[in-house]
């Protein structure tokens, strides 16, 4: 095949070169005709309009990228010039600026400042110590309530950032007040400092003691205002969680004749000595609110345990057999946790009440020699009075309680640790259970054991953690 097609391209080859010969023969220059610039001064023509005599051609899209990006190219090494020059102007004027702060505020007013600082740090870092080494006890006496130990453990860590931030504006507000003091500017490391001091004399150094007896004064009261500001968020921090240890709570979030709690008791409640004990937490206080109340069908008031207004009164038997402490209960309605217990003993025929884990209220002669009968109902937040009928569920009908609730008698708020023994306990007991950091909900009773007895919530009632 290509020995066929080689003699065919030599002949067109060869084609080619002949006519460009005769084509170059063809060519003929001819200057015959000459022109002349025969211009008249009545014939003068307009001039037209020539183009420019270095038009450039239309520029493709990337001559004009290329262009685009040297001009950038070009702006971005002026910014950075322009940017490298004022960084150095501003580092400078930064630079003097310290240098004369430094020249002019480095003596007294600084010592006290850093004073202040070191024994703020201090505070703060016994502070930190005391918090771990209560951590590390509660971590040892109750390894298995994560719940309770990471709620008090965040408590501690807001507790320790407001006082971290109390600290700092403390000092930012004594720093602003020393350099703004008239002495604020004698440097004890000044030259200017030591010539004044030099010249002006026993005058001078007095003056300069009474500025620094002021700023320590100043720092003395942000100290002391420190502290009450740690207070108040200790005591907000301990509202905010559930006392004694305990995990849960329950919640009685209005005043309503259907919302209670009923306890079914691990024990027959035929005893003739027990205590009572529980937190407590009202929303309000009316003039008569109930905590507990056990009772039967001839007589609804064995046990009550109630609030009335800044009052406790601990009953047994009946309205007969009171005792009444005062002032047990914040004046209008209660904001914090309140422990209360009641005891009684048949033999003695003594009834206490308890009230923070110190007895507040104690009555002789109170039932003595009688035994509680058995077969009754027991609840929390409401009392079985027969002043008002039932719901129509069947499930709500106790025997012997035909009728039901008042709204008005019905406790709001919340309640932890309910526990009952079937004996008095001594008061080193009552008082350990009664400590707000401590482990008291640990301890439970065995009549009622709070985590352990059956409680059931009725109505809007429910326990919360």
């Amino acid at each position: 095949m290509f020995r066929w097609r080689l003699p065919q391209a030599v002949c067109v080859l060869s084609a080619c070169v002949c006519l460009l010969l005769a084509y170059e023969d063809d060519i003929e220059v001819n200057y015959a005709d000459p022109f002349y610039n025969e211009i008249t001064e009545g014939d003068t023509p307009e001039p037209t309009p020539t183009s420019a005599p270095c038009s450039s051609p239309d520029l493709t899209k990337w001559d004009k990228m290329f262009s685009m990006l040297e001009n950038s190219q070009m702006r971005e090494n002026m910014l950075l010039q322009y940017a490298d020059d004022i960084v150095k102007v501003e580092m400078g004027s930064l630079r003097g600026e310290m240098l004369r702060f430094l020249a002019q505020y480095g003596g007294s007013c600084g010592v006290a400042v850093e004073t202040a600082g070191r024994r703020m740090a201090l505070q703060l870092e016994g502070r930190l110590r005391e918090t771990l080494e209560r951590l590390k006890l509660r971590d040892q006496t109750s390894s298995g309530n994560s719940v309770g130990n990471s709620n008090h453990l965040e408590g501690m860590l807001h507790q320790l950032l407001s006082a971290a931030r109390s600290q700092a504006s403390r000092l930012g507000k004594l720093e602003t007040s020393c350099l703004s003091s008239p002495g604020a500017g004698i440097g004890a490391n000044s030259k200017t400092g030591f010539q004044r001091q030099e010249g002006g004399g026993a005058g001078h150094q007095d003056q300069e003691v009474v500025s620094r007896e002021v700023t320590l004064d100043a720092v003395l009261a942000a100290l002391q205002q420190t502290r009450v500001e740690q207070e108040k968020v200790l005591r907000s921090s301990r509202q905010r969680y559930l006392p004694a240890g305990c995990e849960m709570a329950l919640l009685f979030p209005m005043r309503s004749r259907r919302i209670y709690t009923s306890i079914i008791p691990e024990v027959p409640l035929s005893i003739s000595s027990f205590t009572v004990c529980m937190w407590a937490k009202p929303t309000t206080v009316s003039n008569k609110t109930v905590l507990l109340s056990y009772g039967n069908r001839r007589n609804p008031y064995e046990i009550q345990l109630v609030l009335a207004q800044t009052s406790a009164l601990f009953t047994i038997g009946g309205e007969a057999h009171l005792v009444e402490a005062r002032g047990v209960v914040n004046q209008g309605g209660a904001s914090e946790w309140i422990h209360l217990c009641g005891a009684w003993s048949s033999k003695q025929g003594l009834a206490s009440l308890w009230a923070g884990g110190k007895k507040v209220a104690s009555t002789p002669g109170v039932a003595e020699g009688r035994v509680l009968p058995d077969g009754g109902s027991l609840q929390l937040g409401q009392e079985r009075n027969g002043c008002c009928p039932l719901p129509s569920s069947a499930g709500s009908r106790v025997p012997g309680f035909e009728e039901g609730f008042d709204h008005k008698l019905a406790f709001a708020g919340k309640m932890t640790g309910v526990n009952m023994w079937d004996r008095v306990l001594s008061e080193e007991e009552i008082s350990q259970m009664a400590l707000q950091e401590g482990q008291g909900c640990q301890q439970r009773g065995n009549v009622v054991a709070w985590g352990v007895t059956e409680m059931v919530p009725h109505g809007g009632a429910q326990f919360i953690n």
